[in-house]
């Protein structure tokens, strides 16, 4: 038996799919992907930009297709693709690298507030906060998830104006010379983006939460488009307002642009900026986390609240053992390049491997 089937009352329309692929994608490396990408590719950085984006809709085209084959979430297409025992062990792959993801997202975020706003407050104290949010939210389901990451696109788009205002001090000669850096080069550029593109793999757990899912399918790549829309013109707004040298030592070259907006009320704009980031931030923890505890729901057959609340306090500990720059170094190491890399192989190798089978079934 399917047990991801989902009533009808627990299901989103199609439309939102962007806002959840959108909201998703837009996390933290947000703030700070230009240092890297611009050590990597320089002026060059925008064609590993677009490439990361048309990897990512050829991504969702094949989850789609899997999806078309073998309706559910991922956790019954892989029992269904590998058998029990093969199948949990991808399961619980993905499993762990939703929490993986959950936590590199609350910890950067926390990191960024430490450094810019309250360098004295412990860890453990802001992970708490967000966690016991987090669980709110998460307990009105997912069509409330759904709408805070509505609301998180809808109230924070307006963040992207401010980059206008830093062309006031820009340079347009610092976007030459164009065409300067060779393939591997590029494709390094490409992994340097990685964090700022992903987040569309939640759609391998959410999908059975959508009605018509198979109809929703230009949504998320209307939500991936603007991603990497909004990518680009954050990088090329950075190119131009930064000189190369400046750009490779500047940590959170988002934010710093935004430090030179002053108005007459407000002295330190980027204060707003780091404040209102977290309607960025919260519907990235809690989309992460609603899919490792449903993961483990649906893998043990058992309430969603009991493995939500174990990985809750796993990641609190985590918060008090460890430094959060020193946790973030190893958590980023992880996904960035082995999970990124597992999806571009494990996403097609899955789609291969269902469609041989289901051929077979029909000889």
């Amino acid at each position: 038996m399917n047990q991801a089937m989902v009533n009808d009352k627990y299901k989103v329309s199609p439309f939102y799919v962007f806002f959840l692929v959108h909201s998703m994608q837009t996390g933290v490396g947000v703030l700070n992907f230009q240092r890297l990408l611009a050590k990597s590719t320089g002026t060059d950085g925008w064609i590993s930009i677009l490439l990361a984006g048309l990897v990512v809709h050829l991504l969702i085209w094949i989850i789609y297709k899997i999806f078309s084959i073998v309706p559910g979430d991922i956790i019954y297409v892989n029992h269904q693709a590998f058998g029990k025992v093969i199948g949990n062990f991808f399961n619980i792959v993905i499993i762990f690298y939703y929490l993986t993801l959950g936590m590199v997202v609350m910890i950067s975020y926390i990191n960024v507030i430490h450094l810019w706003l309250y360098d004295e407050v412990g860890s453990w104290a802001f992970a708490l906060v967000f966690l016991i949010l987090i669980y709110y939210i998460l307990t009105g389901g997912f069509r409330t998830i759904t709408g805070i990451a509505f609301l998180s696109v809808m109230l924070s788009f307006w963040l992207t104006f401010i980059l206008f205002y830093a062309m006031r001090y820009s340079e347009i000669t610092n976007l030459l010379p164009l065409f300067d850096h060779h393939l591997l080069e590029i494709v390094k550029g490409m992994k340097d983006t990685s964090l700022t593109m992903i987040g569309f793999e939640l759609i391998l757990m959410f999908y059975p939460f959508i009605k018509d899912a198979k109809t929703s399918q230009k949504f998320a790549h209307g939500g991936a488009l603007t991603t990497t829309l909004l990518t680009l013109f954050i990088y090329i707004i950075t190119l131009i307002f930064y000189s190369q040298k400046q750009l490779e030592l500047t940590i959170w070259p988002t934010l710093t642009m935004t430090s030179v907006i002053q108005l007459p009320f407000i002295q330190r704009f980027e204060y707003i900026t780091v404040s209102w980031w977290a309607l960025v931030i919260i519907p990235n923890m809690a989309l992460s986390l609603w899919a490792a505890s449903r993961g483990v729901k649906v893998l043990l057959n058992v309430k969603q609240k009991y493995p939500l609340w174990i990985l809750s306090i796993f990641i609190l500990f985590i918060n008090i053992a460890f430094f959060d720059v020193d946790i973030l170094y190893v958590l980023n190491k992880i996904i960035n390049p082995y999970y990124v890399l597992f999806f571009v192989v494990y996403l097609p190798f899955l789609l291969i491997f269902i469609y041989i089978r289901k051929m077979r079934n029909f000889s």
